[in-house]
C-alpha cells in the first residue's frame, strides 16, 4: 500500500452513493456563502465609486458627476476576474461610448431620434475597436446616460467617465482583493471533483457496473470547466500582482499554482479517455479489482496534490505516493491476471500518473522515467 493510501487526510469510503439533483435545491447558507465569497469585490467597488464620485463633485466641482460612480461599478464588477487589462478594456469601452454620445449631442442636441444614432455610432464603433461583445454593450450603456441626463457644460461627463477609470484602476493596485485564497479553493475545488469523477470509476471497476461506469465518465467531462475556472483565476490574479505593491511576493505562489493547474488539466483528459474505457469494459459486468487497486491508488496521491495547494510542503508526500504507484504500471507483468483487453486500461494509467507526478513538481523527465518501459 503506497504512502498515500495510509494518509489520514487520503482515506475515503470504498463506496459512495450518487447524487441526485434533490440535494441541489437553494439553501439560505448558499446565498451566504456567495455574499462572503464577493464580499472584497464589494468593499472595492464601493471604495472606488465613493471616491471618484467624490473627487469629481469636491474637487472638480461637477454637480452630479454620475459617470464617476457608474463608470467605476460597471468597470470593476461582481466578478473575481478584475484583472487590470479587462478593467482597462472596460473602462476604454465606456470612455468611446461617452465620447460618441458627447459628440452627437454638441452637433446634433437631444431626442429620440439622436438616442437611437448614439446608440448605433457607440456599438459600430465598440465592435470596430474591440472583438469582445461587452466591451460594446459597455459603450452603449454610457452613451444612453449622457443621451437622457443632459448637463449644460459640454464634455463634462467625459471628464467624469476618466474619473471613474482611474480611480478603478487605483483600486485594482492598491486594494486587491487578495485573489490568491479564492484562486487556491478553485484548485481545491477542481481536485475535490477530480476524486469525486476517480472514486466513482473505482466503484465501477470493482463491481462491473456499467451505470457507475457512465456516471464516472459523465463527470470527468464535466471537469473542464473547473479547469477553465481555475486557469482564469490564477491569470487574474498573477496579473494583479504584478502591479500591486501588496501581492507581490504571491508572484511565485500563483507560478506555482498555474504549474499545477497546467498539468492537471492535462491529467483531467488523460481521466476521460480511462472513463471511456472503463465503460467500454463495463458491458460485460465483470469486477477488474487490479485497475480498481492503481486507479484507487493514484487518486490517494491526487488527494495529497490538493493538500499540497495551501501548504506546499505535501508536494513531497505526493510525488512518492504517485511514484509508488507509476513504478507498478507495467502491463507485461500483469498480463497473467488479466485479459489482453484489460492491459489497454492499466496502459492508459500511465500517462495519468505522468501528470499528477509533474503537478506534484516531479520534472517531467524525472516522472516519465518512473514509468516501467514496454
Amino acid at each position: 500500500m503506497s504512502p498515500a493510501a495510509s494518509s489520514p487526510k487520503s482515506s475515503r469510503p470504498s463506496t459512495a452513493a450518487i447524487v441526485t439533483r434533490r440535494r441541489a435545491r437553494w439553501h439560505p447558507r448558499v446565498g451566504m456563502d456567495r455574499v462572503a465569497v464577493s464580499a472584497p469585490a464589494i468593499v472595492q467597488i464601493v471604495v472606488a465609486a465613493t471616491a471618484a464620485f467624490s473627487f469629481a463633485h469636491y474637487v472638480l466641482g461637477h454637480a452630479a458627476p454620475l459617470l464617476a460612480a457608474t463608470v467605476t461599478v460597471s468597470s470593476l464588477g461582481l466578478v473575481r476576474d478584475a484583472r487590470p487589462r479587462r478593467v482597462m478594456e472596460t473602462v476604454v469601452g465606456m470612455v468611446v461610448g461617452i465620447l460618441v454620445a458627447e459628440l452627437i449631442v454638441f452637433v446634433a442636441g437631444i431626442g429620440w431620434w439622436q438616442l437611437g444614432l448614439t446608440l448605433a455610432a457607440s456599438l459600430v464603433v465598440a465592435r470596430f475597436l474591440s472583438p469582445q461583445p461587452a466591451f460594446a454593450i459597455a459603450a452603449a450603456v454610457q452613451s444612453a446616460i449622457v443621451m437622457v441626463i443632459p448637463v449644460s457644460v459640454p464634455f463634462i461627463r467625459m471628464i467624469d467617465g476618466i474619473v471613474g477609470g482611474v480611480a478603478a484602476l487605483l483600486v485594482t493596485a492598491l486594494l486587491p482583493r487578495s485573489p490568491l485564497r479564492a484562486v487556491t479553493r478553485e484548485g481545491a475545488q477542481l481536485l475535490t471533483a477530480f476524486d469525486g469523477a476517480v472514486t466513482t470509476l473505482v466503484q465501477a471497476l470493482r463491481r462491473g457496473d456499467p451505470v457507475r461506469a457512465q456516471r464516472g465518465l459523465a463527470m470527468a467531462r464535466g471537469l473542464q470547466s473547473l479547469v477553465d475556472q481555475w486557469r482564469a483565476g490564477v491569470e487574474s490574479g498573477s496579473e494583479i500582482a504584478r502591479i500591486s505593491p501588496f501581492l507581490r511576493r504571491q508572484r511565485s505562489e500563483f507560478q506555482r499554482q498555474d504549474r499545477v493547474r497546467h498539468h492537471l488539466d492535462l491529467a483531467t483528459r488523460n481521466l476521460r479517455v480511462i472513463a471511456r474505457r472503463v465503460v467500454y469494459l463495463s458491458d460485460d459486468r465483470q469486477p477488474r479489482p487490479i485497475a480498481a487497486d492503481l486507479l484507487a491508488e493514484l487518486a490517494a496521491g491526487a488527494r495529497l496534490i490538493s493538500d499540497a495547494l495551501g501548504d506546499i510542503s505535501y508536494e513531497p508526500a505526493a510525488r512518492e505516493a504517485i511514484r509508488a504507484v507509476a513504478g507498478r504500471l507495467d502491463p507485461r507483468v500483469l498480463a497473467d491476471r488479466s485479459s489482453a483487453v484489460d492491459q489497454t486500461l492499466i496502459g492508459a494509467l500511465r500517462p495519468l500518473a505522468v501528470d499528477l507526478m509533474t503537478a506534484a513538481g516531479m520534472p517531467a523527465a524525472e516522472a516519465r522515467a518512473a514509468i516501467p518501459r514496454v
